[in-house]
């Protein structure tokens, strides 16, 4: 399936291996502690319960360009689990983290899910932002969650029927 984001031009797609590499650049260039190669390719390859959507730009653009961001997260019986969301930092504020947020919660209510968690850094600023700007309300915390630096993590939740309707 494919969605337009609004504020930029962008396509929302389930991505593969062959776009691995793309990946990989903007996790570097986007947190302190990244997740792997292998991370990645166990998540693609082994994990039946893990989805991928990525943001693409046009064809013209470079391919190393096209990416704008991804996102993993997990269809688990009833629940959505957002796992890991990026976006490249020249497309940053633009509205593709929340498009992909977005697309995966009607994702998720496709299958069935009916809540969406997840955690996110608490010096995280501007990522509780986002998170608060979608619905999804702080219920606890993890301490020590995240290395590099040590940091807690902030678990949000979020009732689906409402997400996708927002």
């Amino acid at each position: 399936m494919t969605r337009t984001s609004s504020r930029l031009a962008a396509h929302v797609h389930p991505f593969h291996s062959r776009d691995l590499d793309d990946v990989l650049a903007i996790e570097q260039e986007s947190f302190s502690a990244p997740w792997t190669r292998r991370m990645f390719a166990a998540e693609l390859q082994g994990n039946p319960f893990s989805r991928f959507l990525g943001a693409f730009c046009d064809d013209e653009m470079p391919p190393a360009k096209r990416l704008l961001g991804y996102i993993c997260y997990w269809v688990v019986f009833d629940e959505l689990r957002l796992m890991n969301l990026a976006v490249r930092p020249d497309c940053r504020r633009q509205g593709i983290a929340s498009h992909l947020v977005r697309h995966a919660a009607e994702e998720g209510v496709t299958q069935g899910a009916t809540r969406a968690l997840l955690e996110v850094r608490a010096g995280s600023h501007l990522g509780q932002k986002l998170y608060l700007n979608l619905g999804f309300r702080p219920y606890g915390r993890r301490r020590s969650y995240y290395t590099n630096p040590d940091e807690d993590a902030i678990l949000m939740h979020r009732q689906l029927a409402e997400h996708v309707q927002s």
